[in-house]
């Protein structure tokens, strides 16, 4: 990590947020400890809180670092509904949930969870990160023995939920028939598209939503709403060897029965949750947790269907609830007892009808997105104390833009909005505005000694994007960016503050790359989307330039054929086919493009080695290439 100066390091929470974090003290039902006791019930042994660490010291994973929050009053610096839900995250190691069904909690930022069958086990979503899942399964194997994986599944097709998988199964368990691995239709290539064709801006800004790089303490990263961290060591991915298509579909496994329930559009674009009826267990997979989810990340995805999503729980409840004994999910810690299951099944529910029925209500009054967010602040009465629905990874503010978002797009019938400066020209004007630097810098300082932050933030962002190297103004606008971070319910919210006034104050950070693109990924892909991919990569300025192209691939391993067109600076494909007439026909195999594509060989040393043959014009694929961008991850993003 960036080591930090007195000059440069964070300071302290100012009155205003003091006074704001202490009134929180009063809103909620702190005596509750409910869930003090649900989280450390079934306790078999405390995970470890040595660090994981890669080879150049960096961490993957470090519970001790949070020993910090021992103390049982939060600090100035920290939300007190955050910390409460920091602690709970903080209880990790294996749990018993029910006869033969295990959690292994706190390890990463999911859970991963094992249901022992007849001769061996199911794992359900193994972790991000190889060096964490296995750990995670050391510590389960030391208490219940070394029984074999008989099937893995995963829940849905975010990468906390299949990264880790390597530690626990190999391509020679799948190719043999040894080990199955379920999962929801649809899994792979949402799995797979989301990580690579954005994946460089959503890896970056992950970053920021979860403090990667920032300082383990109160005035840094305590929790990011969803778990304590995500890990950063080796992603994996095996593609699953069997499809869930449809609710109502039995299995058993290794003498567990399972019934399936899909749940596509709701916290994953491919998404199940699955009923175990000889354990009377409900796994949830991410649709019902002890947060208010995400309708958007932060980090950028597919906005999600907030009335799917209460329509899909809607049905769980009357699937499974009077069925149920425990319910339990992908994060956070299982809820026990019918009567309580019902009601917290039915209060998720319920509380993304209202989001959604309210937004569409506010925008058909003719409200903005950014209205809407400012109107709508809590859910009501009944819904808004309960703590599994406070805004600790998802809010109601971004919930409900993301909802505007998804009916109407980005852009909120202001014709003075619809095309806008960009951020350094429109910077400029504003600096001009208000007299200058100095002028502007005055207003800021008043507003901030005000408490005014989120002003202040608004008005200095200005300044920095027009001078970048203007110290005053990226000091003041990495305190203000600190305030309201300090002021967080949500964990999310508090890492992307903090993280901007980190980078603002040290500078970004260039000491690890880390990006979900991992090499199982890019294995992966299918052809459809490497092509996708490929033509997201194309830069136009120089592929204009170009004469049109045609091309036939030719892949001799897995005998398919692609029919590829450059023209007017787009990359268009037919599959199945070729051209009659091609500038080139490039043959070689699936195995060697994936080669080039995770950077262990060329198409140039292809080409000179013989692995890869060209028929026709060689130009036509050496131009292409040459019109490829790199993405690199770590570009700014609180200056230009």
């Amino acid at each position: 990590m960036i080591t930090e100066t007195a000059s440069a390091g964070p300071k302290d929470a100012q009155p205003s947020t003091r006074a704001r974090n202490e009134a929180m003290l009063a809103l909620l039902p702190f005596s509750d400890r409910q869930d003090f006791e649900d989280v450390s019930r079934g306790l078999v042994e405390a995970a470890s809180t040595e660090a994981i660490r890669r080879p150049n010291g960096f961490p993957i994973w470090d519970l001790g670092a949070y020993s910090f929050q021992d103390a049982p009053t939060a600090p100035a610096t920290v939300n007190p509904s955050l910390w409460r839900q920091a602690q709970l995250n903080r209880v990790a190691g294996l749990f018993e949930v029910t006869d033969r069904v295990y959690q292994l909690r706190g390890m990463d930022i999911s859970n991963i969870t094992v249901v022992e069958g007849d001769t061996g086990i199911i794992v359900i979503d193994p972790f991000i990160s190889t060096e964490t899942a296995t750990a995670a399964m050391d510590l389960y194997r030391r208490h219940r023995g070394d029984r074999r994986v008989v099937a893995v599944i995963y829940t849905h097709s975010h990468v906390d939920h299949y990264g880790g998988v390597r530690a626990l199964v190999s391509d020679d368990d799948i190719t043999s028939g040894r080990v199955k691995i379920y999962a929801p239709s649809g899994f792979l290539e949402n799995a797979v598209s989301e990580n690579v064709f954005a994946g460089t801006a959503m890896s970056r800004r992950s970053h920021f939503q979860y403090g990667i790089f920032l300082p383990r303490n109160e005035r840094g990263q305590v929790d990011i709403g969803l778990g304590k961290a995500v890990s950063s060591g080796t992603i994996t991915l095996i593609p699953p060897t069997d499809l869930i298509d449809k609710t109502g579909t039995r299995l058993t496994i290794d003498g567990v029965d399972l019934e399936f329930q899909m749940t596509p559009g709701t916290e994953a674009p491919a998404e199940m949750n699955f009923y175990f009826p000889q354990f009377r267990a409900l796994c949830a997979a991410e649709n019902a947790t002890h947060t208010l989810h995400n309708l958007l990340t932060l980090r950028g995805a597919e906005v999600r269907d907030a009335k799917a999503w209460s329509a899909y729980l809607n049905e769980t409840i009357d699937l499974f609830a009077d069925r149920t004994d425990v319910v339990f999910a992908s994060h956070h810690w299982p809820v026990w007892g019918s009567d309580r299951i019902r009601g917290y099944l039915e209060d998720i529910r319920d509380a993304y009808q209202y989001l959604h029925d309210q937004t569409l209500r506010l925008i058909n009054h003719g409200l903005t997105p950014m209205e809407i967010a400012e109107t709508l602040t809590e859910l009501p009465p009944g819904l808004a104390d309960k703590w599994y629905l406070r805004g600790y990874y998802g809010s109601i503010s971004h919930g409900v833009r993301a909802i505007y978002q998804r009916y109407l797009g980005f852009y909120d019938g202001n014709p003075a909005h619809l095309n806008p400066h960009q951020p350094t020209e429109a910077g400029r004007r504003y600096v001009d505005l208000a007299g200058g630097p100095d002028a502007l810098l005055d207003k800021a300082r008043a507003a901030y000694a005000d408490g005014d932050y989120r002003w202040v933030a608004e008005l200095v962002d200005h300044l920095v994007f027009t001078d970048p190297t203007n110290t005053a103004a990226r000091e003041l606008q990495a305190d203000a960016l600190e305030q309201l971070g300090y002021q967080c319910e949500n964990g999310t919210w508090r890492s992307l503050y903090l993280s901007g006034a980190h980078e603002l104050r040290n500078g970004v950070f260039h000491g690890v790359e880390l990006t979900v693109a991992t090499p199982d990924t890019i294995r992966a892909m299918s052809l459809d989307l490497y092509f996708d991919y490929l033509g997201i990569r194309l830069n136009a300025d120089k592929a204009a330039k170009l004469p049109t192209r045609t091309l036939n691939w030719e892949f001799t391993d897995t005998d398919q054929t692609y029919a590829v067109t450059v023209r007017h600076a787009a990359l268009t494909y037919r599959a199945g086919r070729g051209l009659p007439d091609p500038d080139a026909t490039i043959t070689l195999t699936r195995a060697l493009l994936d080669q080039i594509s995770i950077g262990d060989t060329t198409f140039e040393q292809a080409i000179n080695n013989g692995a890869l043959r060209i028929d026709g014009d060689p130009a036509a694929l050496t131009e292409l290439l040459g019109c490829l961008d790199e993405f690199h991850v770590m570009f700014n993003i609180v200056e230009p």
